[in-house]
């Protein structure tokens, strides 16, 4: 690959980045927006805006943790590495090692790395601009859940394949700050952060698994003051490289932190996103709210928060209704939650998190298409047999197809700095139709066969064993620097 190859280069230019000397950061992300600085050209009496939720100690939030100040700071740069190590067990022990139905656990009874990010902020004066790489499974497994790059030439899902978040950012010394930015960045869509480190669990619950960790467009945002955030985007589509149709997504962020125990986020979006049914619109809302509300640094408990999120959202046209469906335009929606506490121990060096949620989604347009002979959300599973012109079924998407879905996680954590995290969980999840990996798995033997998605030619007959239910125990090793 041609980011492959360039990948020594890119190496050597942040290291000559990083011997220039410091300077302030800009986040990456809602938690942690913060302002570039022009304090070497302002004259020393100059008043500054307040930086924006800058009064209080947000860490305790989904996304918000980690470490306190980078050791390797410079002037122009502030380096960023992470690297994620995982071993999952599915009791369902699939013969094929594929764990299905997740968008962050992908192989089973294995050591696995998840993701290996390497970059950071770079920022001159008031422009700026912020990489991470996804090296590992993600790498793979985040491109195939994106059916936009089959539109037209130019292979998106290569392009980006190795690039989770790389935006230009350029600010305004206006109201608390304003910072215009463009490029691929993270969405908090569903609360919890793209980067396990970040979060409470490994695993979240399906409104977060099933809902956009990415988008690529351009935002927005307004510190109208230290305590309100307001992030207009104009994006591609809904966790996509590129358009479905004609039309580019519009989405709005609002997030509101009044004082340092209660976090209010709001998400809003509207799209066209049904490949090649341009008629076909989405409306989504994703809301959360996060409180902390215990906290005494020298206690057994040294922090208690809890977490609870609510998703609603329909399709409406080109076949399906938003309510009141009928067999010709059947009803096409999404409800969903998700709801968790956190408990801290012994000055925040141990975790314990539990929680879950479920969500109904008929015509399962936000369902994640199970890896079934290699399929993706392009190619489906459910394909025309050119042998007899049958159509067959592995896993279906059309129209009114039930999907109902409900889950549990307990996360143990230990945490003996802020740049590490070694995490043991254990997820319950239960779908209404037979969807995670059985015993059989979902692999033909020998390996995929054919087109993804497609029907596998084995003369005694091949079918995915699908299982109603999955129990599964995580042991990750996380670490950011």
């Amino acid at each position: 690959m041609r980011f492959i190859k360039n990948y020594s280069a890119l190496c050597l230019i942040i290291c000559l980045f990083s011997v220039v000397g410091s300077a302030d950061q800009i986040d990456s992300s809602s938690k942690s927006e913060a302002k570039l600085s022009e304090s070497e050209t302002r004259a020393p009496a100059e008043t500054k805006a307040a930086e924006p939720f800058a009064f209080g100690d947000f860490t305790w939030t989904p996304g918000g943790y980690g470490p306190t100040e980078s050791g390797l700071a410079t002037k122009y740069f502030t380096p960023e590495l992470r690297i994620d190590t995982v071993y999952h067990y599915s009791l369902n022990n699939p013969v094929d090692d594929t764990i299905s139905g997740s968008s962050e656990a992908f192989r089973h009874n294995e050591v696995q790395v998840t993701q290996i990010g390497v970059g950071g902020d770079f920022n001159y004066k008031n422009v700026g601009f912020r990489l991470m790489t996804q090296f590992g499974m993600y790498s793979t497994t985040t491109p195939r859940n994106d059916p936009s790059p089959s539109k037209g030439a130019w292979d998106l899902s290569d392009a980006y394949r190795y690039i989770s978040e790389a935006y230009a950012s350029y600010h305004l010394d206006k109201m608390n700050g304003i910072n215009i930015q463009s490029g691929i960045f993270m969405s908090y869509v569903g609360l919890w952060s793209y980067y396990n480190f970040d979060n409470w669990t490994y695993q979240p619950s399906y409104v977060s698994s099933n809902t956009p960790w990415f988008f690529n467009g351009v935002r927005i945002q307004f510190f109208t003051s230290d305590k309100l955030k307001i992030e207009p985007w104009i994006i591609n589509g809904w966790q996509s490289y590129g358009k479905f149709n004609n039309q580019p997504g519009l989405g709005l962020q609002v997030l509101y932190r009044p004082n340092d125990w209660i976090s209010i986020l709001g998400n809003q979006y509207y799209g066209a996103d049904t490949l090649n049914t341009p008629d076909r619109k989405r409306f989504h809302t994703d809301d959360s709210v996060m409180v902390k509300y215990h906290d005494n640094p020298t206690g057994v408990i040294s922090k208690a928060a809890a977490s609870l999120t609510i998703d609603a959202g329909c399709e409406n046209g080109g076949g399906v209704s938003c309510s009141g469906g009928t067999a010709s335009s059947p009803s096409q929606y999404f409800l969903g939650f998700m709801a968790y506490n956190r408990l801290w121990f012994d000055h925040d060096q141990w975790g314990l998190t539990i929680g879950g949620g479920a969500i109904r989604n008929p015509g399962r347009y936000l369902v994640l298409m199970p890896p079934i002979n290699g399929a993706t959300a392009f190619s489906g599973a459910s394909n025309l047999n050119p042998a007899n012109g049958t159509v067959y079924n592995y896993f279906t998407e059309n129209p009114g197809d039930t999907f109902d879905a409900w889950d549990s996680q307990i996360t143990a954590d230990y945490m003996p700095t802020r740049n590490i995290t070694f995490r043991l969980e254990f997820n319950h999840r239960v779908a209404s139709v037979p969807y995670f990996s059985g015993p059989g798995g979902v692999t033909p033997p020998g390996g995929p066969q054919g087109t993804p998605g497609s029907l596998v030619p084995i003369p005694a007959g091949w079918t995915p064993d699908l299982s109603t239910s999955e129990n599964r125990i995580t042991a990750a090793m996380l670490v950011r620097l």
